[in-house]
């Protein structure tokens, strides 16, 4: 990979096509913001195809979208410990443990409000909707949005049983393949832009089994396929990959779906979450 993808861009200007020196031109005037966009968002913000996004990024040897965007994290100012240096909430090896505390404490909240601010009354209670009525519900995601598919269900088993968390892709695509249209599939993609996602993703689709994605780009690959798409807040850069904030957000659009789901029958919801709290009270010392 290139040291700076800025200078490899620069060299290889004159000889790009039309739309190719249109997306250079736009990366140069919004290089920090770009690093954050999916393909989705950068092709409509600078008026040009995906398809020529791709060929730009391969153009400069590198394997596609995302492989640029870390190239560009990359170049742009960094901290020491490899963070963004251009926002407020970057920690500094300088900074004492208290300022440590409080920046993380001000990203958590950062996501916790910009969440907050992309909650739709409509689309959360559709949502809530197909989750009750849903025969199975299928908790998906592939790496670090894995884990927060398990911590939905795990947080949806205390009061049923019809939820179920798959960890390896290939058994996720064999779900995938044989769920029906009463079934639901909660899929987890903070980018929704990966390989495993969108064969799984495609499957449900034909087999018309509804999808609930929670992404942090409700314009990416994997909400052309979902019917409701809940976002999440926080910019998290390339560099940052599985940070605990972009989560955070990810955790409350969880609990807001639990407690809409807990309201349709509280009083066997909460008979259940008494029956699962009273099991468990007698494996604690």
């Amino acid at each position: 990979m290139v040291e700076n993808i800025l200078d490899s861009i620069t060299k290889e200007y004159n000889s790009l096509t039309r739309s190719g020196k249109k997306l250079a031109d736009y990366i140069f005037a919004n290089t920090s913001s770009t690093q954050y966009m999916s393909i989705t968002s950068l092709a409509e913000s600078c008026g040009v195809s995906e398809a020529t996004i791709t060929r730009f990024c391969r153009g400069l040897g590198l394997s596609g979208y995302n492989d640029f965007k870390l190239a560009l994290a990359k170049c742009e100012r960094i901290s020491d410990l490899g963070d963004p240096s251009d926002v407020p909430q970057t920690v500094r090896p300088e900074d004492d443990f208290y300022t440590m505390c409080h920046k993380l404490l001000a990203s958590n909240m950062v996501s916790l409000n910009e969440t907050m601010e992309h909650l739709d009354e409509a689309r959360l209670t559709r949502a809530v909707d197909l989750l009750a009525a849903a025969r199975h519900v299928y908790c998906f995601g592939q790496g670090g949005s894995m884990v927060t598919a398990m911590e939905a269900w795990a947080r949806f088993s205390t009061t049923t049983s019809n939820f179920i968390h798959i960890e390896d892709s290939h058994m996720q695509t064999m779900a995938a393949a044989l769920a029906t249209p009463q079934d639901v599939i909660l899929f987890f993609s903070y980018s929704g832009s990966t390989r495993d996602m969108e064969e799984v993703l495609q499957l449900a689709k034909e087999r018309k089994t509804p999808i609930i994605l929670v992404t942090h780009f409700p314009k990416s690959r994997a909400a052309e396929f979902a019917d409701i798409v809940l976002q999440c807040g926080y910019n998290e850069s390339p560099l940052q990959s599985g940070s605990i904030a972009a989560k955070v957000g990810q955790m409350f659009l969880i609990e807001c779906l639990f407690y809409g789901y807990c309201r349709r029958n509280p009083e066997i919801r909460s008979s259940a979450r008494s029956a699962t709290a009273q099991a468990i009270a007698k494996k604690l010392l």
